[in-house]
C-alpha cells in the first residue's frame, strides 16, 4: 500500500479508504497523492466490494484542497493543463466505479477536495462548526479545474453552483445539507453509521432537478452570465481579479456540454494559473502560512484572558477571544461602562455562531469584571486603555503585582514603544504589545511588539496566543508605530495633502482602488476615525519626521471626526459614506496620484526593513497586506517594487521629490533592496 492511503474492507464488504497524507498535518492533493489515489482505485475495483467509503486520516479535516506550493512552480500554462487533464482522468476513474461511493467529510473540505468528494456517488459530513465545505480558488486567481464546474452544477444547478464558485465563501455542514451539497449532515459519531447507510440503500445518486439546469440552455446563458458578471464586478475589479469573470466565460461558451466543459477547464485553469495575478495571490496564500509559522501553539495554551478596556477595540478583543472559546474577563470603570461593549459582543455571537445554544454558551464566557477580580487567575492580560503613557504605567503598576508570574502582560498600544510603557515595571521584560486592528473581527493581523528587553518567553506566549484566537502573529520590533500604523500613516497625510492642494477627496480615493486597494485612504481615514489618525499621527511626527497636513486638525477641532461624526472629509448618513457622483476637477492624472500615495507607504516600507523593524521582506509584505489590506493581487509592496524594478521606482520618488518636496526622499535602504 503506498504511504498515503490505508485500504481495509469490514465484514459487510464495504472497502475503507483513509487518506492520511504522510510529513503533513493536512491533506492536501499533491501530484504524489493523486498519483497513489490512482493505482489505490484500480486495486479497489478489483476487489469488487459492496461500496467504498473515502475519509481521513487527519483530525483536521477532510482535505484543504491542491497543494498550493506546487502552483508557485508550474513551469508553464501547458504543463499545467496537462496535471488538469491527468486529474480528470483520475477523478473519472473514481466516479466510474461500478458499486456506490460514498465521501465522509470530518472538518474542511475545500477546492480540489471538494472536487473529489463531487465525484463520488454520495456525500455525508459531520454537522458540527468545524465543518466547511466550499471552493475557495477565485482567492487565488483561478476557478475550481478539478471538474468542480461540471460536477456542481450537475448536482446544484447553475444558479445554486456558480455563486459558489464566484465567491470563493465556505458553507457549513447543514447549509451544504440544504442546498444539496451533501446528502446528509449527521454528529460526529454518526457519520460512519450514515455512510454505510448511504450504500446499503443505494439510492439514486442526487442530481439537479431539470428546471434548475434551465439556466444553462444556450439561449439563456448570455443573460445568465451578464447578471452574474455585474454582481461579481460590484466587488472586484476585471483588471485585479479575472478568475470570476473567465468563470463565467468558461460556463457561457461551454455549459450543456461535459466534454467541452472539462477541455476547458483544463485550459483556462491551466493558462490561468501562470498569470501574474494568481502567481501573486498564491504568494499570498504562502504568506499567510509564514505567519501562522510565527506562533507555535504548542508552546502555549491559554484558557482564561483578561481584558481592561471596554471601549470599541477592548471590548472587541474581548469579544472574539470568548468567540474563540477563551473565558473572558472584561474590565471597565463602571459595570455601566461595560454594557454598550457587552451588547457589540453579543450581536457578534448572534452573528458568527447562528446556533442559540453556541451563542448562549459565548455569552456565558464572557464576563463583565468592574473589580478587576480575573487578573490574578488570567494567563493574558491585555491593556486596552486611551493612548495615554502616564494612564497606562499607572494601571501596570496596579495590575502587575496581582498577576500570576507566568502570565503575559500585553499592550494593544498602536504607536507608543514599549521601552517607554515598561518603565516603573517590576519585570520590564514580560509588557509585549498585542496590536490588534480594527475591525477586530474582520483584520487578521496582530502585531506581536517587542524590544531587546523582551522576555524571549513571553513573545513566543503571545504569538501562540494569537493562533489559539485564529490570528496571523507578525512579530516587530518596537518603534514609533510599529510596521502596520508606521507605513500606512504617510499614505493617509499624503491622501490630506493631496486634498489640500485641491484634488476632490473622491478622484484621491478613486485612484487608490485603481490601483487594488479596497478603500481609498480618504474614506478609510473617515472609517478610522479622524481624531485617531490624528491622535497617532502627532505622536508619530516628531519620530519619524512627518509633518501632519493643517486640514487633518482642522476638522477634528471642529468635530468632524468621519463615520461616528456624521460628517468628516465626507458626509455619512446611517454609517454609510455619501460620495459626489462626479468625480472630475482635478490636474494630476491617476497614476500620479496613485504614486504618490503609494510610494509613501513604500518608501516607509524600505525604511522599516532597513531598521529591522521586521526580520525580512517576505513578512514585510505579509504584514502590509493582513494589516492594512494592500492590493493582494500586487504580492505586497516589496513584491510590487521588484517587479515593477526598484531602479524605475526610485528614479520615479526623485521625480515626485522635485516637483513635490523632500517628503519623498528616497530612504536610503533602498540599495539593499535593489
Amino acid at each position: 500500500m503506498n504511504r498515503h492511503f490505508a485500504l481495509e474492507q469490514d465484514t459487510r464488504g464495504i472497502a475503507w479508504l483513509t487518506f492520511d497524507k504522510a510529513d503533513s498535518s493536512t491533506n492536501v492533493l499533491s501530484g504524489e497523492v493523486l498519483e497513489g489515489l490512482d493505482q489505490v482505485l484500480v486495486q479497489i475495483a478489483q476487489m469488487h466490494p459492496k461500496g467504498l467509503v473515502i475519509r481521513s486520516g487527519k483530525a483536521n479535516g477532510f482535505i484543504a484542497g491542491a497543494d498550493v506550493k506546487a502552483f508557485a512552480k508550474v513551469p508553464s500554462a501547458a504543463s499545467a493543463e496537462q496535471h488538469i487533464q491527468r486529474v480528470h482522468e483520475i477523478f473519472h476513474r473514481l466516479e466510474a466505479l461500478a458499486f456506490p461511493t460514498v465521501a465522509a467529510i470530518d472538518g474542511f473540505c475545500l477546492g480540489g477536495g471538494l472536487e473529489l468528494a463531487l465525484a463520488c456517488d454520495y456525500r455525508v459530513c459531520c454537522n458540527d462548526s468545524a465543518t466547511r465545505l466550499g471552493f475557495p480558488e477565485v482567492k487565488l486567481g483561478i476557478f475550481p479545474g478539478y471538474g468542480g464546474t461540471v460536477r456542481s452544477t450537475r448536482l446544484l444547478g447553475d444558479l445554486s453552483a456558480l455563486p459558489l464558485m464566484l465567491g470563493g465563501h465556505t458553507v457549513s455542514g447543514r447549509s451544504a445539507r440544504r442546498m444539496g451539497l451533501v446528502d446528509l449532515a449527521v454528529p460526529r459519531r454518526q457519520l460512519r453509521s450514515a455512510a454505510v447507510d448511504l450504500i446499503e440503500q443505494r439510492r439514486p445518486p442526487r442530481r439537479a432537478a431539470w428546471y434548475r439546469r434551465l439556466p444553462a440552455l444556450a439561449p439563456l446563458r448570455p443573460l445568465v452570465s451578464r447578471v452574474l458578471a455585474t454582481q461579481v464586478a460590484k466587488k472586484v475589479r476585471r483588471e485585479h481579479y479575472p478568475a470570476p469573470f473567465e468563470l463565467l466565460a468558461h460556463w457561457r461558451a461551454t455549459a450543456g456540454d461535459e466534454s467541452a466543459m472539462y477541455a476547458s477547464e483544463a485550459h483556462n485553469v491551466g493558462r490561468l494559473i501562470n498569470d501574474a495575478t494568481a502567481q501573486n495571490l498564491i504568494r499570498v496564500f504562502m504568506l499567510r502560512d509564514r505567519l501562522k509559522s510565527q506562533g507555535n501553539k504548542a508552546d502555549f495554551t491559554p484558557r482564561h484572558v483578561h481584558v481592561i478596556g471596554g471601549g470599541v477595540m477592548g471590548g472587541d478583543i474581548a469579544a472574539w477571544c470568548a468567540l474563540r472559546g477563551l473565558r473572558v474577563t472584561l474590565q471597565d470603570r463602571t459595570p455601566g461602562d461595560l454594557t454598550r461593549a457587552l451588547q457589540r459582543a453579543h450581536g457578534l455571537f448572534r452573528k458568527k455562531l447562528k446556533d442559540p445554544y453556541a451563542v448562549q454558551a459565548a455569552i456565558d464566557r464572557l464576563m463583565p469584571d468592574h473589580r478587576a477580580s480575573g487578573v490574578p487567575n488570567a494567563d493574558v492580560v491585555i491593556e486596552a486603555i486611551f493612548e495615554d503613557i502616564e494612564a497606562k504605567q499607572a494601571l501596570y503598576a496596579q495590575i502587575e503585582p496581582r498577576m500570576h508570574p507566568d502570565a503575559v502582560l500585553a499592550t494593544n498600544t498602536s504607536s507608543i514603544p514599549l521601552e517607554v510603557l515598561s518603565k516603573g515595571l517590576a519585570r520590564p521584560g514580560r509588557l509585549v504589545g498585542l496590536h490588534f486592528f480594527n475591525p477586530v473581527a474582520k483584520m487578521p493581523l496582530v502585531e506581536i511588539v517587542h524590544d531587546e528587553h523582551s522576555e524571549a518567553s513571553m513573545v513566543a506566549r503571545a504569538a501562540a496566543f494569537a493562533r489559539h484566537i485564529d490570528k496571523l502573529p507578525l512579530k516587530v520590533r518596537s518603534s514609533p508605530g510599529f510596521l502596520v500604523n508606521r507605513v500606512l500613516m504617510p499614505y493617509l497625510l499624503e491622501a490630506v495633502e493631496l486634498v489640500e492642494e485641491g484634488v476632490p477627496a473622491a478622484v484621491i480615493d478613486r485612484a487608490a482602488v485603481r490601483f487594488g486597494m479596497p478603500m481609498g485612504p480618504i474614506e478609510l481615514a473617515d472609517t478610522v476615525g479622524l481624531d485617531i489618525c490624528l491622535s497617532v499621527a502627532e505622536k508619530m511626527s516628531a519620530a519619524l519626521d512627518n509633518p501632519v497636513p493643517q486640514r487633518l486638525r482642522v476638522l477634528v477641532d471642529a468635530g468632524d471626526l468621519g463615520r461616528k461624526s456624521g460628517r468628516g472629509f465626507y458626509p455619512w448618513k446611517d454609517g454609510h459614506v455619501v460620495k459626489p457622483t462626479d468625480t472630475a476637477g482635478s490636474a494630476l492624472a491617476d497614476d500620479d496620484i496613485s504614486d504618490r500615495l503609494v510610494l509613501r507607504l513604500i518608501n516607509e516600507s524600505v525604511a522599516c526593513l532597513r531598521e529591522g523593524v521586521v526580520e525580512d521582506q517576505d513578512l514585510l509584505d505579509a504584514g502590509v497586506i493582513f494589516g492594512t489590506g494592500f492590493a493582494p493581487f500586487r504580492g505586497g509592496p516589496m513584491h510590487y517594487v521588484h517587479s515593477r524594478g526598484s531602479r524605475e521606482l526610485q528614479q520615479r520618488l526623485d521625480e515626485l521629490e522635485s516637483r513635490f518636496g523632500e517628503h519623498f526622499h528616497a530612504d536610503s535602504g533602498w540599495g539593499a533592496v535593489a
